[in-house]
């Protein structure tokens, strides 16, 4: 009886072997190199020193509510930095929890950005903003330095300069100018832009150059040095800089526009309104600035939309995935974006409805193209230059 039950026993043990060897035969196993495909997200840490914005917010969404549904990455987000320290101490903690990119929105310092990156062997990009001439030049073939995409210094300019030329030719005599965060470099080239777009001088100077340089001596617009036929009443220098009292000192001159090179539809929107003062902004096409444009006083919006990001984002996956792009010359990329304007809300909304929601201009088809081991720097910049 023994025998027959250790039979019995031992024919079980055999038949549950054969069951389960057949089983495998249609069930792919975990092998060593599986495991290898099975890598970890994506995680990069994003600097932002702007955090309410139209902009910034419109930015994030896509980020947070498109890119990161569609790819497999993980975005880091700081609260506003607001000094070059915070900057660093800022790409310190992203390196110190994994991150293996910086993009950044902050440009307090971005020498010491790309440096510290570097240092800590963290890929680096520039999604808003661009390096000046001198510092791309020194950086340009940094290992970690994957490059920018966005306005050029020379197109922040001519943006400007399109802007105050629109007021121009609709006739003002009298403005007040809004300068953002000057000596933000593209905030200064913005303005430099506007003066010259109103056919105004600064410091007797009407070129580029010149005006660019002097507002960056004079960390400010220094209104005894404006000339020309259009008067600039107000200055204001930047949002933590300016009281209400100085707005309302502003609206209190009457000017026949309130020309502003960036956030005036977050801040000032409602007084501008509300005093009946027309009011122009360097943005993007955002849903707040649709109803700005559609009720309120804003008249003129030269902007970018929110997926204008998306090719600064295909520059760093390919980077994380082993792909660095470099242009012809072993440089990083840096490519030029333009900007779309808005004086009507027909046109805003052209701009706006086709790059909302689930299908942006810069979709998860359209950066399939540029992500991936064989893209090239011709890849994107033909990409990008077609947008």
């Amino acid at each position: 009886m023994k025998q027959r039950t250790k039979k019995l026993v031992s024919m079980l043990i055999v038949g549950t072997m054969a069951v389960s060897m057949l089983a495998g035969c249609g069930v792919k196993k975990e092998t060593g190199s599986d495991k290898s495909e099975k890598k970890e997200s994506a995680k990069i840490g994003v600097l932002v020193a702007d955090v309410s914005g139209e902009e910034a917010q419109g930015f994030r969404s896509y980020y947070e509510n498109y890119i990161a549904d569609n790819y497999d990455v993980e975005f880091s987000y700081t609260d506003a930095l607001e000094s070059a320290e915070d900057e660093k101490a800022a790409i310190e903690k992203f390196a110190s929890q994994g991150c293996q990119a910086i993009i950044s929105f902050s440009s307090s310092d971005r020498a010491q950005q790309i440096e510290t990156c570097e240092k800590y062997g963290v890929y680096y990009a520039v999604a808003s903003g661009v390096l000046d001439d001198q510092q791309y030049e020194t950086y340009k073939t940094y290992e970690h330095f994957v490059g920018q995409v966005g306005p050029s210094n020379e197109t922040e300019f001519e943006a400007g300069k399109d802007m105050g030329a629109y007021y121009k030719e609709e006739g003002v005599s009298k403005v007040a100018l809004y300068g953002a965060f000057v000596p933000n470099p593209m905030h200064v080239y913005r303005v430099a832009g506007v003066l010259a777009g109103l056919g105004c001088t600064y410091g007797g100077a009407s070129d580029m150059d010149a005006i660019v340089g002097q507002i960056f001596q004079d960390q400010t617009v220094d209104l005894s040095k404006v000339g020309g036929d259009v008067e600039v009443v107000a200055y204001l220098q930047g949002y933590g800089d300016t009281t209400t009292d100085e707005l309302n000192a502003a609206i209190q001159k009457t000017p026949d526009a309130f020309i502003s090179v960036g956030m005036a539809t977050t801040f000032f929107a409602q007084s501008l309104n509300e005093a009946g003062i027309s009011f122009s902004d360097i943005d993007s096409f955002t849903a707040t600035n649709e109803t700005a444009m559609k009720e309120g006083k804003l008249t003129y919006l030269s902007g970018k939309y929110s997926s204008s990001i998306g090719p600064v984002f295909a520059l760093v996956m390919n980077a994380i995935d082993g792909n660095v792009i470099r242009d012809e010359d072993g440089n990083a990329p840096s490519i030029s974006q333009k900007y779309l304007v808005a004086t009507d809300v027909e046109t805003f909304d052209k701009y706006y409805v086709s790059d909302n929601g689930d299908s942006p201009i810069y979709d998860k088809e359209t950066l399939d193209n540029i992500i991936g081991e064989n893209v090239t720097f011709d890849d994107v910049k033909t990409l990008v230059e077609s947008k």
